[in-house]
């Protein structure tokens, strides 16, 4: 192992502990929200003296782990009184839902989950404020598990935002587009850049999350591999930006929710609304005679089959749900 590679590998240790100290930062926040005191000496004694315990079989000594320890606690703490409000999205760091997030809202502290259920199950225990999900792509559709838990959620729809997707070819610092053999990536980002993968006669693996497989390439420094991903996912996981807007078609965008459990919000002009009806001739029509009689404009409407004979039916249209026309609605 020569000086160039031993500082690699160190570059890279420094990057998953500042990754891991972040994510230690984002669980004490969840903690702040489900425990009455912040401050809990014995649960600090705890901590502390296990992990001097544990250190005795590494080079660091103990001393320095007590004063690591004492100031990552004490940091816990501050973010814990700061009150910051949360916005739970699905993904990892540098996903395009934590992009949406933030253009949305700028000032809310985005929390990534693992899995759609955790973002709904964790708003509506309040473990985060708010949550935000995709719920159509212009060229793929609706997403299917979303729509689904909208259905069967008591959460209430505060907000969307429609972003566009850029998708980038990223890939380790140093490497060429002529080097690259393999891509990986979400398998939607995967079909959105079909032309180009074909293009370079790249071989497409499936990964669960675009910015998941840019973090998996940095960390496992695979030579001659490449993702498919966003501009931010090449700053936060150091990777170089080789090819951009790669996708099949430039109008990719992607529509968002913002749930959360009440609407704080007395300024929206859009509404949506879910409502089921039987699977037979004219209780649609019936549904849509409502609001044309109110003089309420639609601007879209969405089906999905719940249960034997019935479906569920999205509907955007214009209005506050404070107006006078949609109350009577």
């Amino acid at each position: 192992m020569d000086l160039k590679e031993i500082r690699r590998n160190i570059d890279l240790i420094d990057f998953m502990i500042l990754r891991l100290l972040n994510k230690r930062a984002e669980l004490a926040l969840l903690t702040g929200r489900v425990k009455k005191e912040i401050e809990d000496k014995k649960r600090e004694r705890e901590v502390i003296e296990r992990v001097k315990k544990n250190s005795t079989r590494f080079l660091l000594r103990p001393e320095f782990i007590e004063r690591l320890y004492f100031e990552m606690i004490k940091e816990s703490k501050r973010l814990q009184r700061a009150g910051y409000r949360l916005i739970a999205f699905q993904g990892e760091h540098g996903s395009y839902s934590e992009i949406a997030s933030v253009m949305w809202n700028d000032k809310l502290i985005p929390m990534p989950c693992s899995r759609f259920e955790e973002l709904f199950e964790g708003v509506e225990r309040s473990l985060y404020d708010y949550g935000i999900v995709p719920v159509e792509n212009s060229l793929g559709g609706r997403i299917g598990r979303v729509n689904e838990l909208l259905l069967q959620t008591e959460l209430k729809v505060i907000g969307a935002i429609v972003i566009p997707i850029r998708h980038c070819l990223l890939a380790l610092p140093g490497t060429e587009l002529s080097e690259i053999r393999v891509v990986f990536s979400h398998p939607q980002a995967l079909f959105q850049c079909k032309s180009f993968i074909e293009m370079n006669s790249l071989q497409a693996i499936k990964y669960y999350d675009t910015a998941g497989a840019a973090r998996m390439l940095m960390e496992e420094n695979i030579k001659g591999a490449g993702v498919i991903a966003n501009r931010l996912c090449a700053s936060i996981y150091g990777l170089e930006v080789i090819k951009e807007n790669i996708a099949d078609h430039e109008d990719n965008m992607t529509r968002f929710f913002v749930l959360a459990k009440e609407s704080d919000r007395d300024d929206g002009n859009m509404c949506s609304v879910i409502f089921f009806t039987e699977h037979r001739p004219g209780t649609l029509l019936q549904v849509l005679e409502i609001f044309a009689d109110a003089e309420i404009n639609l601007t879209r409407i969405d089906s999905i089959p719940k249960g034997h004979n019935n479906y569920a039916f999205f509907l955007d249209f214009i209005g506050s749900y404070r107006d006078a026309e949609v109350l009577k609605a």
